[in-house]
């Protein structure tokens, strides 16, 4: 292996030194760089990593305005005074709110909060455009940054304190239109991170002492990560009267009466990069879905001189074929790089299928295809390449899917006291299913002897999630031992 070829290869390992790896997969990948010295926990999202989010930005916002979502902006700045307004608000985010506390050389009458949430911000708004219930419902999103000071460790994508995302906001006139746009919403986060990123998610709600400040009930998705640790992929929030009650948001009836809406929210952040970036990938780099790589197919010809030309032009005749139907190819003709640089260089980068075109295949009138994956190869007639390699795309999709939809499968276990929630989180990682009598104490005895919280409940209807004997009653929690009012998903989380 040439020096080249061990600069471009991960060194560290996937299973033993996750963390590290996941470091240099991002470095080496050309996803990301780090902030400017002294500001840790900010990064900088190359050109490559913020391709896939625009990726999934537009699969998600297709779906909003599918579904009656028209965006907006609103201030990055919000005046203390507005947080204020909202109690809960102010309460859960103030260890991680950034203040504003001057303007040029002038101190400001009041301070003003870098935007950790926008709900202070947005409500006051919707109290001014909705008057009468032919203004309802109101949906609005936006898709912008917010900063929250975390003082824990930070990871790229999973954990900075300047993050990306998209928060929405809708009111109506019932409770139970507004708990219909909660659901509504976490279908399609569901929708995306199963049909998009290729990561199954389990489903529910997060327990009351958990739920977004001044919220209802908050729903969750949750994708378990390969080091058996639990990411909160999106939350939808349903947010009751509270929000409108603070912030005014009323509208006359039908009567002319004057009613309080039922507002919801719902947010999605760039997390799910780090999700899908520690799900796929491996030790020879990044892997990456055909449904969001930059290049679904990359071409790399191998010629010696005397077959240079007809290869080459074998090459470029796909590479303009699979263009016409639409297909993401680069065709990497360079001449300074060698083949097995080439191989070990788009493997880095991710890309689904690689084709390698020889004199043998232009002989034959065929094409080597190899899946990222695994290195399967898959000899293609040429005659139809356009057709066949949409069947590799969605093999190589499926091939992730399955192995995130094993991992998952293989990592839900139950417990039905302290020693075994304790014990099996402390062996496998994973989630453990447990009977729970919704006091938070008992979590946070769990989470004092091994770092892991209650991820999720299930929804009280979910009668598959929960176990026979807490839906009959006869249950005791797995850590206090009073009677089990639901279950509960103990995991160890990013």
């Amino acid at each position: 292996m040439s020096d080249d070829d061990q600069t471009l290869g991960i060194t560290e390992s996937k299973e033993y030194a996750t963390g590290d790896w996941y470091a240099e997969v991002c470095q080496k990948a050309g996803l990301t760089n780090y902030g400017p010295e002294g500001m840790s926990g900010f990064i900088v999202a190359r050109p490559r990593s913020y391709g896939l989010w625009e990726r999934v930005q537009g699969e998600l916002d297709a779906r909003f305005k599918d579904t009656g979502v028209q965006n907006a902006y609103f201030p990055l700045f919000i005046p203390e005074s507005y947080l204020e307004r909202e109690k809960d608000i102010v309460e859960g985010f103030d260890p991680e709110v950034a203040w504003v506390t001057h303007g040029g050389h002038e101190e400001l009458e009041e301070r003003l909060a870098v935007r950790p949430t926008s709900e202070s911000i947005i409500a006051p708004y919707m109290s001014q455009w909705i008057r009468s219930h032919r203004d309802l419902p109101l949906r609005v999103n936006q898709w912008a940054s917010v900063v929250r000071w975390e003082a824990t460790e930070t990871k790229p994508f999973f954990r900075t304190k300047e993050f990306l995302w998209q928060e929405g906001h809708t009111a109506h006139e019932t409770d139970e239109d507004a708990w219909e746009e909660t659901l509504t919403r976490l279908d399609q986060y569901e929708e995306v991170y199963e049909d998009v990123l290729a990561i199954p998610v389990m489903r529910g709600q997060k327990p009351d002492h958990d739920k977004f400040p001044g919220a209802d009930t908050t729903t969750t998705v949750e994708a378990l990560m390969p080091d058996g640790k639990s990411v909160q992929g999106a939350t939808s929030h349903h947010l009751g009267q509270s929000f409108a009650e603070a912030f005014d948001i009323t509208y006359s009836d039908e009567d002319e009466e004057e009613r309080v809406a039922h507002t919801t929210s719902w947010g999605f952040s760039w997390r799910s990069l780090g999700a899908l970036i520690m799900t796929h990938s491996d030790e020879q780099g990044l892997v990456l879905p055909p449904t969001l790589a930059p290049e679904q197919v990359v071409i790399v010809p191998i010629w010696q001189s005397e077959t240079k030309e007809e290869v080459i032009d074998y090459a470029e005749e796909v590479a303009g074929e699979l263009e016409d139907a639409g297909v993401r190819v680069e065709l990497d003709d360079r001449d300074e790089r060698n083949p097995g640089f080439k191989f070990n260089e788009w493997e880095l980068k991710g890309v689904p299928v690689r084709f390698e075109i020889g004199p043998h295949e232009v002989e034959d009138g065929e094409i080597t295809a190899v899946h990222r994956p695994d290195g399967e190869e898959v000899t293609l007639d040429r005659e139809n390449v356009a057709e066949s390699v949409r069947d590799e795309l969605d093999t190589v999709y499926a091939k992730l899917f399955a192995d995130a939809e094993e991992n998952i499968e293989a990592n839900v276990r139950d417990a039905d006291d302290r020693a075994g929630i304790l014990g099996t989180l402390g062996q496998h990682g994973g989630y453990v299913k447990a009977p729970w009598c919704g006091d938070e104490a008992c979590e946070e005895e769990i989470s004092e002897q091994m770092a892991a919280e209650i991820v999720m409940v299930p929804f009280p209807d979910d009668e598959e999630k929960h176990h026979d004997d807490v839906l009959a009653g006869d249950a005791d929690c797995a850590v206090c031992g009073d009677d089990a009012d639901e279950t509960a998903y103990f995991a160890k989380s990013y």
